[in-house]
């Protein structure tokens, strides 16, 4: 799968499309960047591309406003890397700095990832906005995603999120990317059927890498136990904490 690829699964209309060079003064001036990431911003960065801008007046959306955020604008934008670029950072960097919430296509190196990240007034700065909670990001895995492509791909399309307001339709689109994580621990693609279920299932997926985790360092820390009481309650924790694991994958 390409960024191309991508574009083509979320069917957008011509007339959203904007197809702008991004500069990287934007990133340079916005989210608050540090030495560090200014230098990363020049480095790593080979281009910025504003794909398309979904509004009212493009999609027929309706923009949604509450007392913690307002959504005039979904940006849809590409960001290609260099191969030594710290992804992670770069791609919070964009979501941070552009004041709608981002639909982030990316390519590293071949490797290509789609992620998002709900926006909110600032509580301390009048008019600004910053990141409600982490970024949601699915890297595409060709080799184990395979089978679960077609699935992820017919659910991209803009026309099948939900349409009550740019609010709905851009958490259709993080339900996409929870799904494909969840579908990595069950097999099976599916969708949330509702927002009680996609808020358990981020829960759950959220837990799980807690769990992942914790069951890493104690079979770690069990093969350097020399005592042989203490590796055998090293043990006893770890199908403890196996066991909690299989419950909470239960509720992907």
């Amino acid at each position: 799968m390409t960024a191309a690829d991508i574009l083509t699964a979320l069917d957008l209309p011509t007339s959203s499309r904007v197809d702008q060079r991004v500069p990287k003064k934007l990133l340079l001036e916005s989210g608050s960047p540090t030495a560090a990431d200014r230098r990363q911003i020049n480095q790593g960065i080979e281009e910025l591309l504003w794909l398309a801008a979904l509004k009212p007046t493009t999609i027929g959306v309706s923009e949604y406003r509450d007392d913690v955020r307002e959504y005039l604008e979904i940006a849809v934008l590409c960001l290609t890397l260099r191969t030594s670029a710290k992804a992670n950072r770069l791609i919070e960097l964009v979501h941070r700095a552009v004041p709608y919430p981002v639909l982030l296509i990316i390519d590293h190196a071949g490797c290509l990832s789609l992620s998002a990240a709900h926006k909110r007034w600032s509580q301390s700065e009048a008019g600004k906005t910053v990141l409600d909670g982490e970024v949601v990001a699915v890297e595409w895995d060709a080799a184990h995603d395979s089978e679960r492509g077609p699935a992820f791909r017919n659910a991209l399309p803009l026309g099948k999120q939900p349409r009550t307001s740019l609010h709905g339709l851009y958490q259709g689109w993080i339900d996409t990317l929870l799904a494909l994580h969840a579908a990595r621990v069950t097999g099976a693609f599916v969708i949330a059927d509702n927002a009680e279920q996609a808020s358990a299932r981020r829960d759950a997926l959220q837990e799980c890498a807690r769990l992942d985790t914790e069951i890493a360092r104690l079979r770690a820390t069990a093969a350097k136990e020399k005592q042989m009481a203490r590796r055998v309650e090293l043990n006893l924790e770890l199908k403890r904490v196996e066991a909690a694991q299989a419950v909470v994958r239960a509720n992907l």
